[in-house]
């Protein structure tokens, strides 16, 4: 716009100022919280490859200018600065905005959300305009208008106030129950949104209702046969990965303790409330296999293990869940007619687990959830949930493995192209 006001003005041409996309690395790196000295706070939030400026308001992509600048370019805002600078420490980290510094916080795991949180979390509103209730640095917030973050001020039970700033300066969140106090929805600026039923609320396996009997699906596709491929592809080499132990540095380690498991497909525990597997068993090929050694090994020392659901996974079974899923919900499972890359044994489903407990870290959503919770950037649910989930993401991208989108347990290993699909049973 300036350039054609420029132009028509007769007047010489603005510098026009140009950016280069952050590579998923280096956004990687940045990925952090920055704090001001009066207490005022920001993040950058490496997404998909790509970095976004979080300024408790609304996000809004980032690309560098020159080695150490940063510029905002999105739909929501433009050309503001980021400038790197030394933290101190060796390396440009912390940022100048409009001439405050923020300082980088080093990570950390977030303080659990106050208990009475967990009832309110959740979403609300028709799905055209879905508004997010989440907690996020020991704040109720939300996230509304699907741009706009603000936290909330508490006034009373079930009353909370905006901020004076935004959108909505000056109005109230209410929070509204049914006569056996259960919450039904939220009145936020004058407008009622009524809560929306996401996944199972009790921590149970989510299931759908086959389109036809288990036992039928699975006569059909032990009749079928896996569509043909064009190779060649490397030689199958599937090894369990309990037992393999991790290589750094030319170093075997032996792991204690080591990657549990919970395959949920050899027991009814799992979305089609039957066993597909005669036996609880995770096989990956072996590099995907000594990459996830090494991902458990690094986890070792911020005091996380792996719990694996899945890995390798036979093609008719596949095919089972393809044809028994409604087709509102084809999107969480896989085309058979495409395969599964768990047919290829270069896929594995999995969460963190706690060393010294043993038990399974609280995420976002459950395993094999079928909702929006399980996306990978779902902006729901509480801080810690969202740090693990981070962490995960983050440990096992950098051996190699990349996260699907729509799962947030679920990763494909970088070579998973190079094998052909598997049909063996186990």
């Amino acid at each position: 716009l300036q350039l054609l006001l420029a132009y028509q003005a007769g007047e010489e041409p603005p510098a026009y100022r140009t950016s280069q996309p952050v590579s998923p690395a280096r956004a990687r790196q940045l990925s952090a919280r920055y704090q001001a000295d009066d207490g005022r706070s920001v993040r950058l939030i490496e997404q998909s490859g790509a970095l976004l400026f979080d300024d408790g308001e609304i996000r809004t992509p980032v690309e560098r200018d020159g080695l150490y600048e940063l510029v905002t370019n999105g739909r929501l805002g433009v050309g503001r600065t980021l400038r790197l600078v030394n933290d101190g420490q060796g390396g440009p980290q912390d940022l100048i905005i409009d001439g405050t510094r923020f300082a980088r916080q080093y990570d950390r795991v977030p303080e659990p959300a106050p208990e009475h949180f967990n009832e309110l979390i959740g979403e609300y509103g028709p799905d055209h305009n879905v508004l997010h209730v989440l907690e996020e640095d020991g704040q109720l917030t939300v996230l509304i208008e699907w741009f706009f973050r603000y936290p909330l001020t508490p006034i009373e039970e079930d009353r909370y106030a905006f901020p004076g700033r935004g959108l909505y300066a000056g109005e109230e969140v209410i929070f509204l129950r049914d006569e056996t106090g259960a919450i039904t929805g939220v009145e936020a600026a004058n407008v009622v949104w009524p809560r929306r039923a996401v996944g199972p609320d009790d921590g149970a396996t989510f299931k759908i209702d086959p389109i036809r009997p288990v036992e039928e699906l699975r006569e059909e596709a032990l009749r079928a046969t896996p569509p043909a491929e064009n190779g060649p592809f490397r030689p199958a080499a599937l090894v369990d990965v309990t037992q393999q132990p991790a290589v750094i540095d030319g170093d075997t380690l032996a792991l204690e303790p080591g990657i549990k498991l919970d395959v949920r497909y050899a027991t009814t525990n799992n979305f089609m409330g039957a066993a597909f597997y005669d036996k609880p068993r995770a096989l990956l090929q072996k590099p995907a296999a000594e990459a996830l050694a090494r991902v458990h090994f690094n986890l070792r020392a911020l005091g996380y293990g792996l719990l694996v659901h899945d890995a390798y996974r036979p093609w008719h079974v596949t095919k089972m869940f393809w044809d028994a899923t409604p087709q509102d919900l084809k999107l969480f499972v896989a085309n058979p007619a495409r395969g599964s890359r768990h047919n290829r044994g270069a896929a594995v489903d999995l969460t963190l687990y706690d060393l010294t407990t043993g038990e399974p870290i609280a995420m976002p959503s459950g395993f094999d959830e079928f909702s929006p919770r399980a996306y990978a950037a779902y902006p729901g649910g509480t801080s810690a949930q969202r740090w693990h989930r981070a962490l995960l993401r983050r440990v096992m991208e950098l051996e190699g493995f990349r996260v699907l989108n729509a799962e947030w347990w679920h990763f494909d290993y970088k070579d998973w192209r190079e094998y052909g699909l598997g049909n063996v049973g186990f």
